[in-house]
């Protein structure tokens, strides 16, 4: 079967025309602050690929305020205050979390009455210190890494309107989640939630990540290009360690830096490479848009699902 036939492709200038506004309330310093060490965006990447994006999403998030209130009626039960949640998957490196940010800022100006919060799945593997226990620490990022019940909880928490919900945090200084520096989530309208697991199937569980996700992303590349943005972002990761030893980084901004590549490069071979062909690449059509990037993280095709 063609993995494209359930969606439409477009390339870039047509999808500019379908919302072709130039007034653009950010400039390039603004982009600059949000996107992560190597990855690139600019003012024509907005006008481009995301106005036209967040346009269709306000279609939809109308269209899902709309079916709240008409189910309700249907019931005869108050309207209640369900959250809108977008779902960005995709490979390590590939310009997720870029996005992510990205996407939340837009949405905040473009809705300014509503509430938009953003939280990113890393926070939801397990600690490096149970990862030894369990013998898979050279296995973190693949499913069995995540305390999947943990974050099904969250999300059906958020879901189902709960006061204040904690999500733990990651930090990729320290190279390990931070359960003292939670995340609080607090009754949002819109809840974006970025990360490599969250279209997948975790391995014992009956629920997908996704079932909660009102619309989702994939960030797509050849996985030649996302290896070289993931050295690139090595090189920076280094460069931006040898000053601090607590970062989980500093011993190999201060050793032989040929050998701290390899390691890189070998890493890249036997974890993050296989994880994106066996588990995350295979959910990429399970998505409701698919961002495809080529040379210089530019945005050059995208595929809309046609249900």
């Amino acid at each position: 079967m063609d993995e494209w036939m359930n969606y439409e492709q477009f390339d870039r200038q047509t999808w500019h025309a379908f919302f072709p506004a130039d007034t653009v309330r950010l400039n390039q310093e603004n982009l600059d602050d949000i996107k992560s060490l190597n990855d690139r965006i600019s003012i024509e990447d907005v006008k481009d690929v995301y106005l036209p994006l967040i346009k269709l999403l306000q279609l939809h998030y109308q269209n899902f305020l709309e079916w709240q209130m008409q189910k309700a009626n249907f019931l005869r039960q108050p309207v209640r205050r369900v959250p809108y949640i977008i779902g960005i998957a995709g490979s390590v490196a590939v310009g997720k979390s870029t996005i992510a940010r990205l996407l939340s800022i837009l949405l905040n100006k473009l809705l300014p009455d509503k509430r938009v919060e953003l939280m990113t799945t890393d926070g939801f593997l397990y600690s490096n210190a149970e990862l030894k226990r369990r013998g898979i620490m050279d296995r973190k990022g693949f499913p069995e890494s995540y305390d999947m019940e943990k974050l099904l909880k969250f999300l059906n928490d958020v879901k189902a309107g709960e006061p204040v919900v904690k999500a733990p945090t990651y930090s990729h200084q320290v190279y390990d989640v931070q359960p003292d520096k939670p995340l609080v989530i607090d009754r949002p309208d819109i809840l974006i939630v970025e990360g490599i697991n969250t279209l997948q199937l975790p391995t014992n569980q009956r629920l997908y990540v996704s079932d909660y996700f009102d619309w989702s992303i994939y960030v797509d590349a050849d996985p030649d290009l996302i290896e070289c943005w993931y050295l690139q972002r090595f090189d920076l990761l280094l460069k931006t360690a040898f000053t601090d030893p607590s970062n989980y980084y500093y011993p190999y901004s201060k050793g032989n830096r040929d050998d701290a590549f390899k390691m890189a490069k070998e890493v890249w071979q036997t974890v993050d490479l296989p994880n994106l062909k066996d588990f995350i690449l295979p959910t990429k059509t399970r998505a409701n848009l698919i961002l495809h990037k080529t040379h210089g993280h530019v945005v050059d095709r995208l595929y809309l699902r046609r249900d």
